[in-house]
């Protein structure tokens, strides 16, 4: 019985979203949205950078507190853990692109186990670029690897991972959704991290 290789499994050069996709998705963003008083409609982000600076700093901080408890406090998602280890056992660069701080991304990283398998200056926050659905992180992941963004695999489990993907010119994975909402977006697409894992063994 002759088995099909999937495509996914020569690549070599990974970037992983980290809140809903490594770990299980815990941020109730519609209850953050009423606690700092921006609209349904609003980025959460987008909305404190344009704030004038006392009222910024304010809810910047209340924000870091918020998702310094829930850092600390992070589980893995179904199948994160083998997918990681299996890749990183395999020798393929593995990187982190989030929305969070990166000391945050490193405390959940910590919390769920998988730490090891990320060098720090692999692991991008929102200080180091432009937030997704910006292309700026994993440009810069590329340039510090030596690589084409071509030759990255971003995976997430929200629109903004996707889009970053697409517009620095990455394949896309996205996982940890029953099905694809934004098949315009996704390369692929897996129930969860243990769909993606099962496809790479």
């Amino acid at each position: 019985m002759t088995t099909t290789r999937h495509a996914l499994a020569s690549h070599r050069h990974w970037v992983f979203d980290l809140d809903g996709t490594l770990t299980i998705a815990v941020h109730d963003f519609a209850a953050i949205r009423r606690t700092l008083e921006i609209r349904d409609d609003e980025d959460i982000l987008a909305h404190i950078a344009a704030l004038p600076a006392p009222e910024a700093d304010a809810k910047r901080a209340w924000l870091l507190e918020h998702e310094y408890a829930l850092a600390k406090a992070s589980r893995p998602a179904d199948g994160a853990v083998p997918l990681v280890r299996t890749l990183a056992a395999r020798g393929c660069r593995l990187g982190i692109l989030t929305r969070n701080l990166r000391e945050l991304a490193l405390l959940s990283l910590e919390a769920i186990g998988l730490a090891d398998c990320f060098a720090a200056a692999d692991v991008l926050g929102r200080e180091d670029a432009p937030p997704k659905p910006s292309p700026a992180g994993l440009q810069r992941i590329a340039t510090g690897w030596s690589i084409d963004p071509a030759e990255l695999t971003m995976v997430g489990d929200y629109a903004y991972d996707l889009a970053s993907a697409r517009a620095a010119g990455a394949r896309s994975v996205l996982v940890n959704l029953p099905d694809n909402r934004w098949p315009d977006l996704a390369d692929w697409h897996f129930a969860d991290c243990l769909g993606l894992h099962a496809a790479l063994a």
